[in-house]
């Protein structure tokens, strides 16, 4: 009896393909090549003499010694085991005591562009997948009028935690008392509003007339009393965070050009495993004329916040693990991570179709 043989339905990836994601920091690219593992990948990052980034695969493919072992020159990247000379493009230039290179010794290599301070690289559904956009720019980081500092975390916990808090700022009153955290019912009873845009979510909360967090009094010359802003803009590969206070009744607070004190955080959210991720940051402030400079005040005090999700987020994690695959019940903070998941979802979903066209 002959069986007419079904199509197979393309595994779903575990992240959203054809996408730029962050691979870490313009000023991370000194004089030794960076290895990092991005979407499941060993990928080993360097800067050529003539200032050009490159990525390739961490792995020679003489004896697979990672490439990130090795030394960076002029020419290249040369591999710590037999000297193997590696092109930005992955090609072999020299293999020492050796004239001929054969056609196959080469790795290989990824689309890793330089803008505004980010790294960022292409992480294609296909291997003929080339960007069809610039990566994303973030002015900020140029912006006169803001002076900005960050770094990098990881997190022993899946990415999407980490956008589920970036997105939900009402945990600040109870999990970021000691910096900018403020009165907890305040948070939870903010002034909410959720939008959407084809893969962006935007999530706006207010708190006007509320009392300073320790960040705000410390940085900024309030009055008294102060209305709050939250604005965070969700995009697949990163969250921008515009944050901060004016003094209570001194703008509205829909006025895309208030004064005051302002946070302006870039989230960098990139996944290492499924288990694990990247978080690549910075936060940018606007120091008051009148007083001290109170950049690093923000920028070591945000850090601190930072390390305070971290230690919350990896608990979470551990406590899933241990419990298994429960039902949780979601509150009306959760409009915007869950929104979030669903455009996660459906860019995975356009990956396993990407996929099985090509198959």
């Amino acid at each position: 009896m002959n069986q007419i043989s079904q199509p197979m339905s393309a595994a779903l990836p575990a992240f959203p393909l054809d996408q730029w994601y962050v691979a870490g920091f313009a000023w991370e690219l000194k004089d030794q090549p960076v290895a990092r593992t991005l979407l499941g990948q060993p990928v080993v990052l360097f800067r050529t003499e003539d200032g050009r980034v490159a990525a390739l695969e961490d792995r020679c493919c003489h004896r697979e010694l990672p490439l990130s072992c090795g030394t960076v020159e002029a020419a290249g990247l040369r591999c710590g085991y037999h000297g193997l000379l590696f092109s930005h493009e992955g090609q072999c230039l020299e293999i020492p005591g050796q004239e001929r290179i054969p056609a196959k010794a080469c790795v290989k290599s990824f689309e890793l562009r330089e803008r505004d301070q980010i790294l960022w690289i292409w992480m294609g559904a296909t291997p003929d997948s080339v960007p069809g956009t610039e990566p994303p720019a973030y002015a900020v980081h140029s912006d006169p009028q803001y002076r900005f500092g960050g770094g990098v975390y990881h997190y022993d916990a899946p990415y999407q935690l980490i956008h589920d808090n970036l997105l939900d700022l009402s945990h600040l009153g109870y999990v970021h008392l000691k910096t900018i955290g403020g009165n907890a019912r305040v948070h939870m009873n903010a002034d909410l509003k959720v939008s959407q845009d084809g893969d962006s979510v935007k999530v706006v909360r207010w708190m006007p007339d509320s009392d300073p967090p320790p960040t705000y009094a410390q940085a900024w010359p309030f009055q008294g009393r102060i209305d709050r802003w939250q604005e965070v803009e969700f995009h697949p590969s990163h969250v921008r965070i515009w944050t901060g206070a004016m003094d209570a009744g001194q703008d509205r607070l829909d006025n895309p050009a208030r004064e005051g004190f302002h946070m302006r955080g870039f989230h960098g959210v990139t996944p290492e495993t499924e288990t694990s991720a990247h978080y690549f940051w910075t936060i940018a402030t606007n120091p008051h004329p009148q007083m001290q400079d109170t950049t690093q005040l923000v920028i070591d005090q945000t850090a601190a916040t930072f390390e305070e999700d971290k230690v919350v987020i990896e608990a979470q994690f551990r406590n899933q693990q241990r419990f298994g695959s429960r039902a949780v019940v979601d509150i009306h903070v959760d409009v915007g991570p869950n929104r979030a998941r669903r455009v996660i979802e459906r860019l995975r979903k356009a990956g396993a179709q990407a996929s099985q066209a090509l198959a």
